[in-house]
């Protein structure tokens, strides 16, 4: 079968994909990156610098959407509160829901596109572990921000302290802000939309989420717009490692392939060389043309005997008819020699 072609986020599967792996695996680097991305905690002076560094270096840049965004949400709680929702929310659903689609209804595109989507966020991870970053809206009132999870959070199912379930704050890692993965998943969304949606509402509805997710991380003082940007970049690098990763996944499967059918030949080989020998059936050795019969029961003859008046041709042998039961140099029917 031909190697699998990928083209951006195209591939097509060698084997169809089964729910019952793919649900699993899934799950499996989701756990992964939650708990990596838990034990990645950097201690909080760090992660203070992190995030006054990331300040300093837009106002160098004359960049400052997170303040006149921030003054916006805080101050309409009509604008505010739908996007805590937003925030804390979304990425659990719409993500999930395009990989189902996808899996069921773009499958010669899933696995790249799922692929993609994993290996973006491994890379984000290392991002959370070698740069601890403050939020915006944990840093000193003085900077100017305002924690709208904390200041909504009575309309919410969140708490206080994050937008993790109300009461489970203490067990979510707070200064993993760089990257923005919200916005990187919130991309993939959009491509994934925008290149196989279909439609022009699907179109659209992808680059409005990214796009509002962008506004919405900012808004609610969860991330600096560095953060988004270098969420966006982590979606580039790993949609071009992602063919790399599915080349090195099938070089791994098919080399798992051939050790296991080695194994098993191996193992059925010997028992079924002596069965075929207990029961009379005859064993081809060598290979291809040459293969030659083994006598077994009697029945057969050795390699290069001939039968009495066979002529041989060039693909075999063909008997001629004979005159009589007996042979005439002995006398003996040539059935018993």
């Amino acid at each position: 079968m031909p190697h699998a072609e990928t083209t951006g986020v195209e591939a097509t599967p060698r084997t169809r994909l089964r729910w019952w792996t793919e649900l699993p695996l899934i799950l499996l680097v989701y756990a992964c990156y939650s708990a990596g991305r838990l034990l990645a905690r950097g201690d909080v002076s760090t992660a203070v610098d992190h995030g006054l560094a990331i300040l300093d270096i837009e106002k160098a840049l004359y960049l400052n959407a997170e303040h006149p965004l921030n003054r916006l949400f805080t101050r309409e709680p009509w604008i505010g509160v739908p996007a805590d929702f937003w925030y804390a929310s979304l990425h659990y659903l719409v993500t999930p829901v395009l990989l189902v689609w996808l899996f069921r209804s773009r499958t010669v595109h899933y696995r790249a596109a799922r692929t993609w989507l994993m290996t973006s966020t491994f890379i984000g991870l290392i991002g959370f572990t070698l740069l601890p970053t403050c939020p915006p809206r944990l840093l000193d009132a003085s900077h100017g921000f305002v924690d709208t999870m904390a200041q909504y959070s009575s309309y919410g199912w969140w708490g206080g302290e994050a937008s993790a379930p109300r009461g489970m704050g203490g067990m979510t890692n707070q200064y993993a802000a760089m990257p923005s993965l919200h916005v990187g998943w919130a991309l993939w969304c959009a491509v994934v939309l925008w290149r196989y949606g279909g439609t022009r509402l699907a179109k659209a509805a992808g680059v409005s989420y990214a796009v509002i997710t962008t506004i919405v991380v900012m808004g609610t003082a969860n991330h600096y717009f560095l953060d988004a940007a270098a969420g966006a970049a982590v979606m580039g690098v790993g949609l071009l490692l992602a063919p790399h990763v599915m080349r090195t996944a099938d070089r791994v499967r098919a080399r798992f392939a051939t050790q296991v059918a080695t194994a098993r030949t191996a193992t059925a080989s010997p028992s079924a060389a002596a069965d075929a020998q207990g029961s009379g059936t005859p064993v081809s050795v060598g290979s291809g043309d040459s293969a030659s019969s083994i006598v077994s029961g009697g029945c057969q003859t050795s390699a290069g005997e001939r039968i009495p008046r066979q002529r041989e041709s060039g693909f075999g042998a063909e008997a001629e008819p004979s005159a009589s039961p007996q042979d005439a140099g002995d006398g003996a029917p040539a059935a018993a020699r």
